[in-house]
């Protein structure tokens, strides 16, 4: 089984990649667009680790250069060269559904902010009559949530942090089930969903959604927790494998 798991900074990468191997460091391997790959590999499972920018776009478009290379490396006309893309790093909650320190699995990959404005409010691109904003994940999401013990609920992808009680109130009346906010899930998930593979997102919560509080954030601690859902997650994708 082959996994790319692609996250936003360098930082969060260190942590999956701590999570991943006990090893020490791991390959790094050369993408165009002076992208790197780190590569953890097991008996079952090869994880590829990319820390791809920040922001939709750039996740979209380092996801779909890994995706394509790895396509390219392998020559291969059999399907996609990997299994499985994760998006994963670190987040902001919705307090009443995951507080600081929490893991959240997306049940749901929302792009929160494309559609159009309105005197009656957002309306998402479907309502519009073209495109999509939400992507399911794979059903591999709810296993990864239970061995995580892991809230798995919606998370929302936006170009823009929450920084506002009025913004994460409008964000909590348009998507109730909301858990975590972010800025790169949505753009993995089109890059995986272009090229057929399945996609799932994992976040550690550093912040609460709602007002901008920078001395509130527990960014060390949150790289801690995404470190430690990688170690869990290395059993469940080996029996995923088998």
């Amino acid at each position: 089984m082959r996994v790319l798991v692609v996250t936003a900074v360098p930082a969060e990468a260190d942590s999956v990649v701590a999570g991943l191997s006990a090893d020490g460091p791991s390959p790094a391997h050369a993408l165009p667009g002076g992208l790197t790959l780190r590569r953890c590999a097991g008996a079952e499972v090869t994880v590829d680790v990319l820390a791809g920018g920040v922001g939709p776009a750039a996740a979209a478009a380092a996801t779909a250069t890994a995706l394509t290379a790895s396509v390219t490396a392998t020559a291969t006309a059999m399907g996609p060269a990997y299994d499985l893309v994760v998006s994963a790093g670190i987040g902001g909650g919705f307090a009443a559904t995951a507080p600081l320190g929490s893991l959240v699995v997306a049940d749901a990959i929302v792009a929160a902010d494309l559609g159009a404005q309105t005197p009656d409010g957002h309306l998402a691109v479907e309502q519009l009559g073209f495109g999509r904003s939400t992507h399911v994940p794979a059903p591999l999401s709810e296993r990864i949530a239970k061995a995580l013990d892991a809230v798995h609920g919606p998370v929302l992808t936006v170009s823009t942090v929450t920084g506002t009680a009025s913004r994460a109130a409008e964000l909590t009346a348009r998507h109730p089930r909301a858990a975590a906010e972010a800025m790169e899930g949505f753009g993995v998930a089109e890059a995986a969903t272009a090229h057929g593979v399945p996609v799932v997102e994992i976040r550690a919560v550093s912040n609460a959604v709602g007002p901008r509080d920078r001395a509130a954030w527990r960014i060390g601690e949150a790289l801690d927790a995404l470190r430690n859902a990688f170690r869990l997650l290395s059993p469940v994708l080996e029996e995923e494998a088998r």
